[in-house]
């Protein structure tokens, strides 16, 4: 680092402790330096700062008045008391308030145990609450298949309407009303089903509390499971292996393929496969549609994507830009219609009698489903029902398994189980399209050595690896450049869209709803005591998991994929057939905004 890019540090006093911090830094900030952690509820580190609920607190010396640590930035000289007796009653004063106007329901509650305010109670140790009187008795949500909002339960902290207007550009949520009758809802407070919501979820994962959660399909699966006259598979997507150990107080980042396998088959599932199979599948129609638009046949840049949410966005937002959009369905649902087809037919078994269960790390995968063009030609759903990975969770612990706890067990011999065939070999791309740029780098893998006949053998595209919002590379084949970026967040997603709208040269784009990637999902497990959700050293950690089972696979190329060959020779015939292009690809329309 040069001199001129170094901050200035400067001087300042946390409980008696004389230290030099960044200029600009906030007493929360500054005060993590001396090992101080200052509780926070509205705050999050990658939304703007609103210092809204004043759990934060402190005393700064001849101030006159406590002050917001969380938005208050340090300066020269500053002193500053974090943990006095009148500070922590202050605090305590302001959580006792906000627990009063709060459901009574903690030992029912979704999230008991992983619930900010909960645990802010338990830190500050509130025992009772002290005043009765009138509580909200608001209208609870139902409407979306994704996304339930119940404002009994918000405490008004306003992170889902900064990560739907700041990180998504949606602006769905607003406050309405004043007062007692505050309440976060979308405009002329409709249903979330009515409103211009995308159904990515990223509001359910900055919620502290209850008030915005993924819709339950857990009992659907259970009454499947117990249902004799159904088949019932599950598929699971490339990020939920890097994150449900998560779940269990295992170290984010690491891989849990086998035991996770293992933990499906105890549930009672018929069989389990991987959506990376379908993720290879989708590389070899994607790059195989990619090389033809490079040749004419459709208009360039190409948008590449598995993320429902993102789809959601461009059908109602940019609609204009649906040419770009690749057709090829996403990775589950191209899964969920081979079970039903492919799969059905091999096991001699009536498609309706095949249950087909997603896993997966995103709330708008629920809503992708559920969409008319994803179905037998009676109207059957190719896929039964959608769980998150929070989801999952719950059910394996409530069924009694444990493949996770460490304790005194030896891991390297706990249960591991492999996927089923023909749906459950993959390539390690298929495992990277958990991750942003994991999509783009697989296509490139497939793409470059056709594109350069089989003499470019490259695997690694570190060019493309990102969890920043915007990432732009050149790659050189036989003299061409191919132009392409790599895309996540819907706030920057506008940005790239406006600039290929005014004329600037991409070939190839990958975008992705949620920050991170799937690997940043909404339905992706709580953050450990520490990390905030989106934390980008969580995301890394999540990623880092998918790169290493990458690495250490054989097979690294979508087009390698013994399983994809045999696919095509017993039933599809070749990439982009008539076959292919029915059970495999579809497309988009315009759709109005709801609420609009």
């Amino acid at each position: 680092m040069t001199t001129e890019n170094k901050k200035k540090m400067i001087p300042i006093t946390i409980d008696g402790l004389k230290i030099e911090v960044e200029e600009g830094s906030t007493i929360v900030e500054a005060a993590s330096h001396v090992g101080v952690r200052i509780p926070t509820l509205c705050h999050h580190p990658d939304l703007s700062i609103p210092g809204a609920c004043r759990v934060c607190v402190v005393d700064v010396k001849d101030r006159g008045h406590y002050m917001a640590a969380c938005s208050v930035k340090v300066w020269e000289g500053m002193e500053v008391e974090t943990n006095s007796l009148q500070i922590r009653q202050a605090r305590r004063d302001i959580v006792e308030l906000i627990l009063d106007n709060h459901d009574k329901d903690c030992q029912t509650c979704e999230r008991s145990g992983n619930c900010e305010l909960q645990n802010l109670a338990n830190e500050m140790g509130i025992r009772e609450r002290l005043f009765e009187g009138t509580r909200k008795n608001l209208h609870e949500d139902h409407s979306s298949c994704a996304v339930v909002r119940n404002p009994n339960k918000c405490i008004l902290c306003g992170r889902c309407i900064r990560v739907c207007s700041e990180t998504q550009a949606i602006n769905n949520l607003s406050q309405h009303g004043r007062g007692f009758t505050t309440v976060v809802a979308p405009a002329h407070e409709a249903d979330m089903d009515d409103s211009a919501c995308i159904q990515c979820g990223q509001c359910v994962t900055v919620c502290p509390t209850a008030a915005l959660l993924e819709k339950d399909d857990t009992e659907a699966v259970w009454a499947a499971l117990s249902d004799p006259k159904k088949h019932v598979v599950v598929q699971t997507a490339p990020a939920i292996r890097a994150t449900i150990g998560e779940g269990f107080g295992m170290a984010p980042g690491t891989p849990s393929t086998g035991r996770m396998v293992a933990a499906l088959r105890r549930l009672g599932f018929d069989a389990v496969f991987d959506t990376n199979f379908g993720a290879d599948l989708t590389i070899v129609e994607e790059s195989t549609e990619f090389l033809q638009r490079l040749e004419g046949k459709g208009p360039l840049p190409m948008f590449t994507s598995c993320s429902p949410g993102w789809i959601n966005y461009l059908e109602r937002f940019h609609p204009s830009m649906i040419p770009h959009a690749s057709s090829c369905k996403s990775p589950m649902t191209m899964t969920s219609a081979l079970l039903k087809t492919y799969y059905a037919e091999q096991k001699g078994i009536d498609p309706h009698d095949v249950y087909v269960v997603a896993i997966m790390p995103c709330v708008a995968k629920k809503y992708e489903a559920k969409r008319s063009e994803h179905t037998l030609p009676d109207g059957t759903p190719y896929t039964d029902a959608v769980l998150t990975t929070r989801e999952l969770i719950w059910m394996i612990k409530s069924y009694g398994v444990d493949y996770w706890t460490t304790g005194s067990i030896d891991l390297e011999n706990y249960p591991r189980d492999t996927f089923d065939n023909p749906l459950g070999t993959s390539s390690g791309a298929g495992d990277i399209f958990g991750t942003t740029g994991g999509v783009m780098e697989a296509t490139l893998r497939t793409a470059v050595e056709k594109l350069s006949d089989g003499r470019i053998n490259q695997i690694d595209f570190h060019e493309v690896r990102s969890v920043d919002g915007i990432r732009e590379s050149v790659v050189e084949v036989n003299g061409k450049k191919i132009v392409v970026a790599v895309v996540n967040g819907l706030s920057n997603a506008a940005k790239v869209l406006a600039e290929v709208a005014a004329g600037k040269e991409y070939h190839l784009i990958e975008f992705m709803a949620c920050p991170g990637g799937c690997i940043g999902g909404g339905g992706q497990p709580y953050p450990p005591k520490g990390m905030k959700p989106r934390d980008p050293e969580l995301l890394w950690l999540r990623a880092k998991a998918l790169y290493m089972i990458d690495a250490g696979k054989t097979l690294r190329r979508s087009h390698e994929n013994p399983a994809i060959s045999k696919l095509y020779m017993d039933y599809l015939g070749a990439p982009g057939s008539e076959k292919a292009q029915k059970l495999l690809h579809t497309n988009y329309s315009a759709r109005l905004p709801r609420g609009i």
